[in-house]
């Protein structure tokens, strides 16, 4: 009883800094509007394309050097850092309005978000571990993804008032506060760090020189044990394999919204469609926790042919089916990054999960490059058709992959472990 009295409390505040947290970092009113301010500023198409590329360049270079900054120093300081480099950029924007000033913005934001990925995970499911309470990761991971979403509904439900009152200053000075209070709200996360074990090998991988100690070592040992343990492998590959293809569609849902021939007035409704479907997916995080390789290939299959069908209907009516198709996407995105944090067994948590993020951002380069090419010949609708065959590929894969012998596993789970 005594440690079910001390261990909810600290379940409790856990989760709920973390769903503090997950709304405020998305809660930026500049979110909606920041295109209207660059082209209001004079900037072409061509360089606010460019200025996306940096945004992504500056994510993906820092994203597993961050991770293994996470392992070394502090992941709740760069959980603190990274909204407030975001604030900074945000302020650059509307003070000084002009194309270098964006870049530098795109660049601090995308620094922040290096910061905060892996170093989040990493945290959270350390804590839950350290109080007997891993399986519970799932269901607060789903629900900070719900915050997330409810931060950007939130944004583009403000940000039009606040724009009519303020301009675009009002809403800059809205969203560096957003940060700003996520930054407050970090400090709040609790952090309990466990030496390595003696003699720690993560599947006979070589292990960093003793006396190699700090950013170095971190950053060698999580690519280690990625590099050495299969199970570990195999679930980091399953991160960017189920969630950068519809990660990178999702920026295109509103043209595919348009396509189906509504006034542009009726396109947000559509869209709040997805939103929906994306929320319930990361609700049912727990539940899905459940599927063994079969299950997770039927999740995948019934999602790619949901999301198919319905953009080819090219009617509004086929969103029902788009959002039920997101909803099973988010559901195996948290399930695919629960998966891989329950077969990482080495301290350098955060610089292995930022290994599968960074893979994912590639991944989702990618997707915006084919889609480019088959939208400009055949279509949206035919896109986003094209662009779930990966999925059903993937799906068939693991529902005939026989299990994958176990190196080293921290906990009891189903017989899915990823792609190999």
């Amino acid at each position: 009883m005594l440690i079910v009295s001390v261990r909810v409390p600290a379940e409790r505040r856990l989760a709920a800094t973390l769903y503090a947290y997950a709304f405020l970092t998305d809660l930026v009113l500049l979110y909606p509007v920041y295109a209207l301010l660059f082209a209001d500023t004079g900037l072409s198409v061509g360089q606010i394309s460019s200025l996306f590329v940096l945004w992504s360049a500056a994510g993906i270079l820092l994203e597993v050097p961050s991770g293994a900054w996470a392992d070394a120093v502090s992941r709740r300081l760069l959980l603190c850092l990274a909204p407030l480099l975001a604030a900074a950029g945000f302020a650059v924007w509307v003070l000084v309005p002009s194309y270098p000033a964006f870049a530098v913005g795109f660049l601090l934001w995308g620094a922040g978000g290096a910061l905060r990925s892996g170093a989040l995970e990493a945290l959270v499911w350390t804590e839950l571990d350290r109080l007997g309470a891993a399986g519970r990761y799932a269901r607060l991971t789903g629900r900070a993804k719900t915050a997330e979403l409810l931060g950007v509904v939130a944004a583009m439900g403000l940000a039009a008032p606040v724009l009519a009152l303020g301009g675009y200053p009002a809403v800059g000075a809205a969203s560096v506060a957003a940060c700003l209070a996520a930054a407050a709200v970090a400090t709040r996360f609790p952090e309990h760090r466990a030496p390595e074990p003696p003699g720690h090998d993560p599947a006979g991988a070589a292990q960093p020189d003793p006396d190699d100690a700090g950013w170095w070592a971190s950053l060698r040992g999580g690519l280690a044990e990625a590099r050495a343990d299969r199970s570990v492998r195999s679930a980091l590959l399953l991160v960017p394999a189920v969630a950068a293809v519809w990660g990178g569609l999702d920026e295109y849902t509103p043209l595919l919204a348009r396509d189906t021939g509504i006034p542009a007035s009726g396109v947000p409704l559509l869209l709040l469609l997805v939103w929906a479907g994306t929320t319930v997916g990361g609700l049912l995080a727990p539940a899905g926790e459940r599927l063994t390789d079969r299950g997770f290939a039927a999740l995948l299959a019934g999602a790619a042919t949901a999301l198919a069908v319905g953009a080819l209907l090219r009617h509004p009516a086929g969103f029902v089916l788009v959002g039920v198709a997101f909803a099973a996407f988010q559901l195996a995105t948290v399930l695919a990054d629960v998966r891989l944090q329950a077969r990482i067994g080495g301290p350098d948590r955060a610089t292995v999960t930022s290994v599968a993020g960074m893979a994912t951002d590639l991944t989702i380069i990618a997707v915006y490059a084919g889609y480019g090419v088959v939208a400009g010949v055949a279509g949206n609708a035919v896109a986003f058709a094209v662009a779930v065959l990966p999925y059903l590929l993937l799906a068939g894969r693991l529902a005939i992959r026989r299990p994958a012998r176990r190196v080293r596993s921290n906990r009891s789970l189903p017989e899915n472990s990823g792609v190999s």
